[in-house]
């Protein structure tokens, strides 16, 4: 019996709900990690079961220090999903990337300190790849379906996770153009890793709503430019995932579901029982 493709979408600034939903609800889930950023809400999309979260809470509540990446993951492999849609809000570093545009990255600069980044630890050391950060068979579905929905969209490139939640000085902005970076946002990486070790599939979709601060003629960053691009840009995101969940076959090609195979390298009889079980949706199948 095939089981049902279950597809998570996060959104993040300017995209706190889903449209084209059908048969709506809201859950609660729990965590060992603590409560995720909202409840979330399900779903269908034709044969498709979409839970949607709102990363920053219903009412933008949470810097995104603050966000509890890890409940929110771990809830959404607790719910099933399979593959994850990661809307994000970021200020272009390339002058090609304007304003208004749609990115599918396919790399990462990580520039935080202060947030947890694995669901190991605590007795148990697991060591995933991440040389490819992103889903490559997700991320070009995703980069298929915006181009269709009519985006100028970029494919490729790399995302700068920076701490925030202050935006840049100009001299770090110069700074991560010069490393080679396209995008610069707050948001993605922990997700991104954390849903590697979950073995669910992982692509952004980066909505560019500035010039950071390096390109002086644009103007420097002010939140009311980027929250009037955002809402420009929220129904053609929501397009664009409509597109791409329609498009996505039902199974899974790529390495993001077997990531964790061998990655395990502590003793299994030593692994902590209470780790063990807290653990269970992620590491069941290989204890």
């Amino acid at each position: 019996m095939v089981s049902k493709q279950i597809i998570g979408v996060i959104g993040g600034s300017g995209l706190y709900q889903m449209a084209g939903l059908e048969g709506v609800r809201r859950v609660e889930v729990k965590t060992p990690f603590g409560k995720p950023s909202d409840k979330f809400v399900r779903g269908q999309i034709g044969a498709v079961e979409l839970v949607f979260l709102p990363r920053h809470g219903i009412g933008h509540r949470w810097l995104p220090t603050e966000v509890n990446f890890r409940a929110n993951i771990f809830a959404m492999k607790k719910l099933g999903v399979q593959r994850i849609i990661s809307v994000s809000a970021v200020g272009s570093l390339r002058a090609e990337i304007a304003p208004g545009h749609l990115v599918v990255p396919d790399q990462f600069i990580d520039r935080t300190s202060q947030r947890p980044s694995t669901f190991f630890g605590r007795g148990i050391v697991a060591h995933v790849s991440f040389a490819d950060p992103f889903c490559t068979d997700l991320s070009r579905t995703l980069a298929d379906a915006a181009a269709a929905a009519g985006a100028q969209v970029h494919s490729g490139g790399t995302y700068l996770c920076m701490e925030g939640p202050q935006f840049s000085t100009r001299a770090e902005s110069h700074l991560y153009r010069s490393w080679g970076a396209h995008v610069i946002g707050m948001t993605n990486l922990q997700e991104a890793k954390l849903a590697r070790e979950a073995e669910i599939c992982f692509v952004t979709l980066a909505l560019a709503t500035d010039y950071d601060c390096w390109n002086e003629q644009a103007g420097d960053v002010e939140i009311e430019r980027v929250l009037a691009v955002l809402k420009q840009n929220v129904e053609l995101a929501q397009k664009t995932i409509l597109r791409a969940v329609a498009s996505l076959g039902q199974a899974r090609a790529c390495h993001c579901a077997s990531a964790l195979k061998d990655a395990i390298i502590t003793e299994k009889s030593r692994i902590p029982r209470k780790v063990r079980a807290d653990l269970r949706p992620i590491i069941g199948k290989y204890l």
